[in-house]
């Protein structure tokens, strides 16, 4: 693979699911710098003239294809902030696959911080996949604070997939979005925290156009002595439904807060909220422990069922 190390590689497919280089556009990014990069007819990737960060653009009528920007830190004491710019053409059928991995075995903290902004053009639909992972051994903390906006035209669709359940001590994720008339949007959120792990996710959605729709579910689970904090606002500016959802596993000493909250500005704004917070059930360990589990295995048979 492009200019990685064996760890950056291990890191690469944790968050991506790559075990080669990928076809299609892509932009690698390991320890602070480019790691590869390609371009297609239709998916242009240019680096900002600061060096903060990309632009990616991609024309209109773009279908079934994808692009992957992962980024990877195997560097102790490694801080950054990067911002991408996505512009999506209308008429698009496009998958992003972006997240970050970090390996750090030293004893600073390493972090990064990615600011996405999407635009998305009139009757495109984007598939965004977003994955967190943390590594290494050492006493340096590993923490990622992802911030995601995006603003969809009319009849635009977009899902986003937002993933992190292994080795981040610290994130703050806050995700934004302005939806016109007819939009959609879909995130689907799943936390797994351990140890003395810190998670906050932030939701603002605005509805602001007649037939604009938005889901927000979040699937967790707090283990050990971590926390989380869920706090998702929807709200109404036009005829438009809306529904955020927090369904939550605690365990152990673990501590969850979730704020769901809701702002109607509209007679025809339809929405609704629910959040849930339990332990697991008795009887399910139970009975899969008749099947000849251990507890332990029992539990993180139902964990794993619960995240998918």
């Amino acid at each position: 693979m492009v200019k990685l190390d064996a760890i950056q590689k291990r890191l690469i497919e944790e968050i991506a699911d790559l075990h080669a280089v990928p076809s299609g556009a892509y932009n690698f990014r390991a320890n602070g710098e480019l790691a590869g990069r390609n371009t297609t007819a239709n998916i242009d990737i240019v680096s900002k003239s600061d060096g903060s960060g990309i632009d990616i653009r991609i024309k209109p009528g773009t279908k079934n294809e994808s692009v992957h920007i992962p980024v990877v830190l195997s560097a102790s004491g490694l801080k950054e902030t990067v911002y991408n710019d996505f512009y999506i053409g209308e008429d698009c059928d496009v998958v992003i696959v972006a997240g970050c991995g970090i390996d750090n075995c030293g004893s600073q903290d390493s972090e990064h911080d990615g600011v996405h902004r999407f635009f998305v053009g009139k009757n495109a639909r984007v598939k965004y996949v977003e994955k967190h992972y943390g590594s290494g051994d050492g006493m340096g903390k590993r923490i990622l604070n992802p911030v995601t906006e995006a603003y969809m035209e009319e009849d635009s669709s977009m899902e986003m997939e937002m993933e992190q359940i292994k080795g981040v001590d610290s994130t703050q994720r806050t995700t934004l979005a302005e939806l016109k008339a007819g939009a959609k949007l879909v995130v689907k959120e799943r936390l797994m925290t351990h140890g003395s792990q810190h998670a906050e996710s932030e939701y603002q959605i605005n509805l602001n156009g007649a037939g604009a729709t938005a889901d927000v579910v979040s699937r967790s689970v707090a283990r050990d002595d971590s926390s989380q904090t869920f706090n998702a606002r929807i709200t109404g500016n036009a005829p438009c439904s809306g529904h955020t959802e927090c369904d939550s596993i605690i365990m152990d000493r673990g501590h969850i807060l979730a704020i769901p909250s809701l702002e109607a500005n509209d007679v025809d704004a339809m929405l609704v909220h629910e959040a849930a917070i339990g332990k697991i059930a008795g009887d399910q360990l139970v009975k899969l422990m008749t099947l000849g589990l251990s507890e332990q295995e029992a539990e993180e048979q139902i964990i794993n069922g619960f995240l998918r």
